[in-house]
């Protein structure tokens, strides 16, 4: 029974109501009262300091402590789903895949958990049409999802080939729709001059900057990441990218309410990105977790769409 709620809770999170931010964050503050009553003290002291240290990269102490999680709850699939995001993080491809495949044997229409199978699976340099492992494959729903990760992924064939199988219906016909007008538009991206592209980007400073800031990112220099995103956002103040990376880099420097003011302020420039937005949200759950705000995490993790 606990479990049943626990995921219940965790799939509100996923789907923000619609509403006044008032609403949405009274609703947030309900959820996480009813979660945290249905568990003991030290599942959910456990699970959240195992975000904590998610967030600030301390994976092996995250570990352990959602193992604690799974000794008082073994089913729970929610931590099966944690546990194969941290391992993702630590590059432990094959106990990651374990436990996605886990989270997904419990809950094959969950797109979350599939996206983190795939992963997986795609980082041991395999495919999951090439592995033998017990998983609903005959779920329509299933593999809807697979074909909607795989046209993200731009794998369009990939794509198709899933949908292939799938019954019609709406959803079918629109991705359908939207694999063949992707691969039209790659073909026509395929036939541009590579010297022209590299000169327009060249040209263009904002680019130059992204550019620099992702050098940094994957080198872990957080404090020059810092400050060149600080002073990207001055040259650039209506560019919330620049915000989201300073929010990511004063993260990682321990800077959690520094964080939290810069991440909200992105949040005003933000126009139909999604998969921006997410991030920031991210983030913002990661700086309130680690501040020991609760409800402040969960509001932000309930504003994550799926699916980006």
């Amino acid at each position: 029974m606990k479990n049943v709620l626990v995921i219940l809770f965790f799939s509100l999170l996923a789907f923000p109501f619609q509403g006044s931010a008032q609403v949405r964050e009274m609703d947030v503050d309900e959820s996480a009262e009813v979660f945290l009553e249905d568990y003991s003290d030290v599942f959910q002291e456990n699970f959240f300091e195992a975000l904590k240290q998610k967030g600030i990269e301390n994976y092996d102490k995250a570990i352990n402590l959602l193992l604690e999680c799974k000794l008082i709850d073994g089913t729970n699939t929610v931590v099966d789903h944690e546990l194969a995001k941290v391992y993702l993080e630590e590059k432990q491809y094959a106990v990651a895949q374990d436990y996605a495949i886990a989270a997904v044997v419990s809950e094959p229409e969950n797109l979350w958990y599939l996206n983190t199978l795939v992963t997986a699976i795609e980082m041991q340099g395999s495919s999951l049409d090439q592995m033998d492992i017990n998983i609903p494959l005959e779920n329509n729903k299933f593999k809807e999802n697979l074909a909607l990760i795989y046209f993200r992924q731009k794998n369009f064939e990939k794509a198709l080939t899933m949908l292939s199988g799938t019954r019609n219906s709406q959803f079918t016909k629109n991705l359908s729709a939207k694999i063949k007008d992707s691969i039209e538009k790659e073909a026509v991206r395929e036939h541009r001059e590579d010297v022209v592209i590299d000169k327009e980007q060249s040209a263009n400073p904002i680019e130059e900057f992204k550019v620099r800031l992702a050098d940094l990112m994957v080198t872990k220099e957080y404090t020059k990441l810092a400050e060149l995103s600080g002073e990207a956002m001055e040259d650039y103040p209506a560019q919330p990218y620049f915000y989201y990376v300073n929010g990511y880099a004063l993260n990682r420097t321990g800077n959690y309410t520094g964080a939290i003011e810069v991440l909200e302020a992105a949040l005003d420039y933000m126009l139909d990105d999604v998969p921006l937005e997410n991030k920031i949200y991210q983030e913002l759950v990661d700086a309130h977790t680690a501040m020991n705000n609760s409800s402040k995490a969960n509001m932000y993790l309930r504003m994550i769409k799926p699916g980006f």
